[in-house]
């Protein structure tokens, strides 16, 4: 069995949404110093927003304001686009590749299997940082969180799931997580394969993860970490719609920033 920790490859940073971007921006900023500030060549893709433009040139001037130079928005709306040499070119000769908020769906549907999503997947590997945040975040796994009943308990047929990006393996990721009562949906997540990592990243927070398959949190709220891998006993498989979720000996870890989680362990990091 290949273990979690080696299938990172390169760092990524995956923000709950709403992340702050007027005050003291503290991810976005830690994002541009690990992209290389001044000497960065960073690329915001939009592919998840129904208004790319006004959101892709948001983010150029935020990041232009924290010294990044060359900055430059992908707003890509058709897998013919994403097939285009220079869309690719822009994408691998990145040194930080932020993905805005929208739809988790648009960004697969749109990108997958193509040159784009190819010469990300190269620079992932060769060690460029990949950030996205709210549906950019829940694309970053290889089974990601499509829809689902929010703030009411987990019951059947209440969870939509579908192929991420697959930059990061056997985890499953959950943003707006707190503030949008999304528990019910990473435990049906997790109830239907324990093995599967829940990690639900609340507004204004983000994992940094780093290629050892550990990762640090930042910003001003908390991560969720749900385990089911010690889980007993669950029902997930016997579930009608409407009825009630059993799942028995799950292990739940709630992060503040500065603590951090060893994924390939399955321990928390309290340094």
């Amino acid at each position: 069995m290949i273990f979690l920790g080696e299938k990172v490859r390169g760092y990524l940073m995956i923000i709950g949404g709403a992340e702050d971007r007027s005050g003291d921006k503290e991810i976005l900023k830690k994002f541009a110093e690990i992209s290389g500030q001044g000497e960065a060549r960073l690329t915001v893709i939009t592919a998840a927003s129904q208004d790319p433009k006004r959101v892709g040139d948001m983010y150029v001037e935020i990041f232009s304001k924290l010294g990044i130079g060359n900055v430059e928005a992908l707003n890509i709306e058709s897998r013919d686009e994403a097939n285009k040499e220079a869309i690719a070119e822009r994408i691998a000769n990145s040194t930080g590749i932020f993905f805005t908020g929208g739809d988790q769906l648009r960004i697969t549907s749109l990108l997958g299997g193509t040159k784009a999503c190819q010469a990300l997947e190269k620079a992932y590997r060769h060690g460029v940082i990949i950030a996205g945040t709210s549906a950019g975040a829940a694309a970053m796994s290889d089974t990601m969180i499509i829809g689902g009943s929010e703030d009411h308990a987990p019951k059947g047929n209440t969870v939509g799931m579908a192929p991420g990006l697959g930059l990061l393996e056997e985890v499953v990721i959950d943003q707006h997580f707190a503030q949008r009562g999304r528990m019910a949906r990473l435990l049906l997540a997790v109830a239907q394969n324990p093995f599967i990592l829940g990690v639900g990243i609340d507004e204004d927070t983000a994992i940094l993860v780093y290629p050892d398959g550990k990762f640090w949190v930042i910003g001003s709220n908390t991560v969720t970490v749900l385990d089911g891998r010690c889980v007993n006993f669950t029902n997930v498989s016997e579930l009608r719609p409407g009825e009630p979720l059993a799942m028995c000996n799950a292990t739940l870890h709630i992060l503040s920033p500065g603590l951090g989680f060893d994924m390939k362990n399955r321990k928390p990091l309290l340094a």
